[in-house]
């Protein structure tokens, strides 16, 4: 079922002042929160949990890697354009329809979580695989919406609004949760962030749907060529076969260190360090992501002024790197100085890998099959590493944690490499004025 967003005119020359001040963007302040709001609890935070309870290593990982789902979101993606769900539910809309699906759905999830607890593993474990896709699926439902409700001029205030509402649904859930895990159960942690779903559950309800025509396929075939095959289809034609597949390999491996050291690994390892989860979760979850939208500013000015590709080669490297700061603070246990030092600097060098990350994916992506297009390139981007932290745990047992790291650092020279023999390609290339869009946080 294609669709076209009816056509709305060249746009008036208005204030900056005024994208921000739509309802779209405060709407979209809210969705961010939504999205933000599951990521961590099926990830790092609730490894923190499971590391309480007693749960091994090597299992905390397996479970944390419930958020993988985000990593694949694009395979189920279609249906959120092409399936209309019934009844009242419906009458919403296509967008706000499966928003408000998977928002509940996420809700009764955390619930779930709350009254299983660790001690009904299994049922526990199902409960925080509901979580994760659905948080995917809202995930998508979202950037539909946003991309559909406003012209191009206003995207990037809309952006700015919905990182904004998903970095304090990060605070909230990482620094905050550790803080109260000081002083109340993690159950009811749970549950007080499955009722924070309420807010943005009512601004979906109050959201406007966006104005598009959407017409049906003449048959089933044409629709799976027009919604799965010809995305896939259009990037190869347009790059070509070889540049395009070592476009795509690149993508798979430049993000790995970043990916590795986000997972279900980091909370354990913090704890084995001796922190408090109050000192984790101020430290990395309150600390370094206000560092770490420093990090963005400074990435977003390296791109006006660079361009994507060379911003992007220069701060995966540094990303990269800085986890090798970890073996500075494995000889350190306990320090919070040292702890401060290292968060500081991979939350602000992954800050600034991120506009360009956003920015050369969407240099990528042809107007034809923005969505899809760019929920699968996106996807790649953090897949590897949503893979690498399953067995996270395990390799760490393995090589101990010194070791782990190492390994995530020299993880960055095959994308060196790749991105050498790119680059008299992509060097010539400027930012895209594409839509602009977000990545895995």
């Amino acid at each position: 079922m294609p669709t076209e967003v009816k056509p709305a005119g060249k746009p008036a020359k208005l204030p900056i002042w005024h994208a921000f001040a739509q309802p779209a963007a405060w709407t979209l302040f809210l969705f961010g929160f939504s999205s933000g709001l599951p990521f961590l609890l099926v990830s790092y935070t609730v490894a923190i949990w499971l590391k309480k309870h007693g749960i091994v290593l090597k299992e905390i990982t397996m479970i944390a890697s419930a958020g993988m789902f985000y990593a694949l979101k694009f395979l189920w993606a279609p249906l959120l354009d092409h399936v209309k769900l019934p009844g009242a539910l419906g009458r919403l809309g296509q967008r706000r329809s499966w928003l408000l699906l998977a928002q509940v759905a996420v809700m009764a999830g955390l619930v779930a979580m709350a009254n299983l607890t660790p001690t009904q593993l299994p049922l526990f474990i199902g409960a925080t695989l509901v979580v994760a896709f659905f948080g995917a699926t809202q995930d998508i439902a979202v950037d539909a919406y946003r991309i559909e409700i406003a012209p191009t001029s206003d995207q990037g205030a809309l952006v700015a609004t919905y990182s904004l509402g998903y970095r304090i649904a990060l605070i909230v859930t990482g620094a905050g949760a550790l803080i109260l895990a000081d002083h109340f159960s993690w159950p009811m942690i749970y549950v007080v962030f499955a009722l924070a779903m309420l807010v943005p559950i009512l601004a979906t309800f109050g959201a406007r749907e966006p104005e598009v025509v959407r017409t049906t396929p003449p048959s089933w075939r044409a629709a799976m060529r027009l919604s799965v095959i010809d995305p896939f289809a259009d990037f190869f034609r347009r790059y070509g076969w070889l540049l395009a597949s070592i476009t795509l390999l690149f993508i798979l491996l430049f993000k790995i260190p970043e990916q590795a050291t986000v997972g279900g690994v980091m909370g354990p390892f913090y704890l084995d360090m001796g922190f408090t989860t109050t000192q984790i979760g101020a430290i990395t979850k309150l600390w370094g992501v206000w560092i770490g939208i420093l990090g963005v500013f400074v990435g977003g000015a390296a791109v006006a002024r660079w361009g994507a590709w060379r911003s992007l080669g220069v701060s995966m490297v540094l990303a990269g790197a800085s986890n090798l700061g970890y073996l500075w603070l494995i000889a350190h246990p306990g320090n919070l100085a040292v702890l401060t030092a290292v968060i500081s600097v991979e939350n602000f060098t992954l800050g600034v890998l991120g506009p360009p990350i956003v920015a050369f994916l969407s240099s990528l992506v042809s107007r034809e099959h923005t969505a899809t297009q760019y929920a699968l390139l996106s996807s790649m981007v953090n897949l590897p590493g949503k893979v690498l932290g399953f067995f996270a745990g395990g390799i760490a047992m393995s090589t101990g944690y010194g070791g782990y790291f190492v390994l995530t650092v020299v993880s960055i020279i095959p994308a060196t490499l790749l991105f050498a023999y790119l680059w008299p390609r992509f060097s010539k290339d400027r930012p895209s004025d594409a839509k602009p869009e977000k990545t895995a946080v």
